[in-house]
């Protein structure tokens, strides 16, 4: 029987921790954290810091010499480099640590990528040793704004934002130097262009490719996936073009036994590198969308490398279509939540993953690890997993407590279209205003409606796709005693809660009414 050690036990690992164990091997878990959800589902746990090599070194020699130890492994975590330095140590497949290392600090990464000429943005590396001096590190690079920042080594896009000027720099910098551990921030061209997920399995400098998907970004200045599409969507061609960069990054790096993944965008320039990870991804692709479409078990495969095997039966043998979408929240806290059930009852859905239960705070996501949860659709065509990936999500409504000061300032900074972020639930038409009120043809009871909005009610959508029309009637089937309130004929009570959805949606709209009520 093999054993294996795998590094972390959190939920993304909990699907290689059930492949491991399908295949009859032995896990032993570590973690830092010893509550980790999937702690108890290895067969042995250890609570172990990911960062402190030496200990988790420590740990694997003592269990080589007394159990035996075949691999060391990790999925969705940015501790790669951890695991190539126990592999080392112990004498056990895996990409070098000087490989792993220039997968995992970024600016070692874009160092790496320049001097061998793989297409990726100009940058900067800054720490507080340097801040003050970053305009004009700026200009002797030849760098000009808009850029990225964010911190060199860290995932989940933490800490990253786009910059348009010097005014927005020192703030993103200090933010992202704070998001690093090793207390360094990058600064780099922005890429403009559809951004992908990529990933390949090496097996002794041999690279296989695998996996290619749609990335969907929104909400800047921050860079937000709501969700991706797998297979991309993008022309063969295309996808070559983007697995030979990919291609390039491997081997610039170094990584040469493991598995590889890339975040890459198509440019006016062609493809460019955002990063290289030597890990599989987070993000469900690797254990979920990805298997879906293709029938291929990645993290198997994965975890054969990680004991010495030859990837084999890549081949894909379904043809179906996988798309994961995330739903969001206003700031505050959460009281209660409708619509798992009818989420998971709606054609295609495979998997419903809450992240946030009643009683957590939350807030409008600047990162990928704040958004509140995930559903995940496989259709044979891409128009039905995209429309039911959505659809479930907008059916899943967080109720906030009331009252909450964060809610409060949230829906009290109006709807100013001057500012950038958050973004307001409804981006309706510069000349909205609230001096008349109707009641449109068909339209459900008697609320009255902003006569400028009729237009708009079926064409602006929420963050989650909702039309205004759509979110109105969604409101009122959760909260019906909306339905009074929005027939009353007091313009400064339909103006507010009018001003409410606009600015946060059906949890906008709906905590007026909680509010109030109380």
């Amino acid at each position: 029987m093999k054993r294996i050690l795998m590094l972390g036990a959190g939920f993304m690992q909990g699907v290689a921790i059930r492949c491991a164990q399908a295949r009859g091997w032995e896990v032993v878990a570590v973690d830092g954290n010893s509550d980790a959800v999937c702690a108890k589902l290895a067969n042995r746990f250890e609570n172990i810091d990911l960062k402190d090599r030496d200990g988790l070194a420590s740990f694997a020699l003592k269990l080589k010499e007394t159990s035996g130890l075949d691999g060391v492994f990790t999925a969705a975590t940015d501790f790669s480099a951890s695991v190539a330095w126990v592999a080392k140590k112990c004498g056990l497949p895996g990409h070098s640590f000087e490989s792993a290392c220039n997968a995992s600090d970024k600016v070692r990464m874009r160092g790496c990528f320049e001097r061998a000429g793989v297409p990726s943005p100009s940058f900067l590396g800054i720490t507080e040793l340097n801040r003050s001096r970053v305009l004009e590190l700026m200009q002797v690079k030849g760098l000009s704004f808009p850029l990225v920042v964010k911190p060199a080594d860290n995932m989940g896009a933490r800490g990253c934002r786009k910059v348009l000027s010097a005014v927005e720099l020192s703030p993103a910098i200090i933010d992202a130097i704070g998001y690093s551990r090793t207390g360094t921030a990058i600064i780099e061209e922005f890429m403009d262009g559809p951004e992908f997920s990529l990933e390949a399995l090496v097996y002794d400098g041999e690279i296989h490719m695998t996996g290619c998907a749609d990335r969907h970004i929104f909400f800047p200045p921050y860079f937000i996936e709501m969700g991706h599409t797998i297979p991309t969507s993008f022309s063969d061609e295309d996808t070559q073009a983007l697995y030979e960069v990919f291609r390039k990054g491997i081997r610039a790096l170094g990584l040469s036994w493991g598995v590889a993944k890339g975040d890459i965008k198509m440019t006016k320039k062609g493809p460019m590198i955002g990063e290289i990870a030597g890990r599989l991804s987070g993000g469900y692709m690797s254990g979920w969308t990805f298997p879906y479409s293709s029938g291929i078990n990645l993290t198997d495969a994965a975890l054969g490398l990680a004991v010495g095997e030859r990837p084999a039966n890549l081949e894909n043998v379904n043809q179906m279509i996988s798309a994961e979408r995330a739903w969001i929240s206003i700031p505050g806290k959460i009281d209660s939540v409708s619509g798992y059930e009818k989420a998971r009852s709606i054609p295609f859905i495979r998997d419903v993953f809450p992240r946030s239960k009643p009683n957590d705070e939350v807030r409008f996501p600047v990162n990928n690890v704040e958004k509140c949860g995930n559903c995940i659709a496989v259709a044979p065509s891409r128009k039905e997993s995209i429309d039911s990936a959505e659809e479930a999500c907008r059916v899943i409504v967080l109720r906030l407590a009331v009252p909450h000061p964060e809610t409060d300032a949230f829906l009290a900074s109006g709807l100013d279209r001057t500012k950038v972020f958050p973004p307001d639930a409804f981006n309706v038409p510069g000349d909205w205003d609230a001096a008349g009120f109707s009641h449109p043809e068909g339209f459900l009871s008697d609320i009255l409606v902003p006569s400028s909005l009729i237009s708009s009610l079926d064409l602006v959508c929420d963050w989650q796709g909702r039309t205004l029309r759509a979110a109105l009637m969604q409101a009122c089937e959760i909260e019906a005693g909306l339905l009074s309130i929005l027939s009353s004929r007091d313009s400064a009570i339909l103006q507010r809660y009018w001003e409410g959805l606009l600015r946060g949606g059906i949890q906008g709209i709906i905590y007026l009414y909680d509010k109030n009520s109380k």
